[in-house]
């Protein structure tokens, strides 16, 4: 009794050659066989073309060509167009006195904030500038000190967490020590889905009943303001 073991490279190489006599271009047998364009090369090499094989060929090359760059320019341009209006949006903004700063940063924590804890002040995102906007609203407005601050990393328990912590830490301003222990949650999805998180989320934390009882008011107030009048 001998064991047969085929001979994949064998294989792959006569299905190669067979595929260039029917005309194919060097990348086309690079995707159907999932092989090196180097081995292809090397195989089929002595296999001539027609001139009319070839002429389809390079007739293909040039079209798949211009296509990616077309498709290269029309991305380009549309992304000009959307710079030419945020540009032109971000000039309306001149300037953040401290009663806007206030008010933009109580409508993030209205929308991202927590509301059931009334002991702290708590927010988490995972967009980082969001969290230096909050940190600057409670240095500036609530005049917190740096020791009282906390934080806590949310992340995927397949991405490496002394590296979000060391993200999150430079983002905020909090010292590692200062921070909670990181929460690393197991990933169900696919790791490539998980990494468009690739620091995970962070939350500041801030340990005052007054602050979180201050930011609430404030909420109900531009709730009142922003309702709509009944008729």
């Amino acid at each position: 009794y001998v064991l047969y073991i085929p001979d994949m490279k064998k294989e792959e190489k006569e299905h190669a050659r067979l595929l260039r006599k029917k005309g194919m271009s060097l990348n086309e047998i690079v995707r159907e066989l999932s092989v090196s364009k180097a081995s292809i090369s090397l195989w089929v090499r002595d296999i001539e073309l027609s001139e009319q094989q070839k002429n389809k060929i390079s007739a293909h090359g040039r079209s798949v060509e211009s296509i990616e760059k077309r498709r290269v320019n029309r991305i380009n341009n549309t992304l000009k167009r959307h710079r030419i209006i945020i540009d032109a949006a971000k000039e309306n903004i001149s300037s953040l006195s401290k009663q806007e700063l206030l008010l933009v940063g109580t409508a993030l924590y209205w929308g991202e904030g927590g509301k059931t804890n009334k002991g702290m002040a708590r927010i988490s995102n995972s967009d980082p500038e969001v969290i230096r906007f909050m940190m600057r609203f409670f240095h500036e407005i609530f005049d917190v000190p740096s020791k009282k601050f906390r934080g806590h990393v949310h992340t995927f328990s397949h991405l490496n967490a002394e590296k979000a912590e060391l993200y999150w830490s430079k983002v905020s301003g909090i010292p590692r020590g200062q921070f909670y222990k990181t929460y690393s949650k197991p990933s169900i999805a696919s790791k490539g889905k998980s990494d468009s998180l690739p620091y995970g989320t962070f939350q500041i934390y801030v340990c005052d009943t007054t602050i979180f009882l201050t930011i609430k008011g404030w909420i109900e107030r531009l709730s009142e303001l922003g309702g709509l009048k009944s008729v």
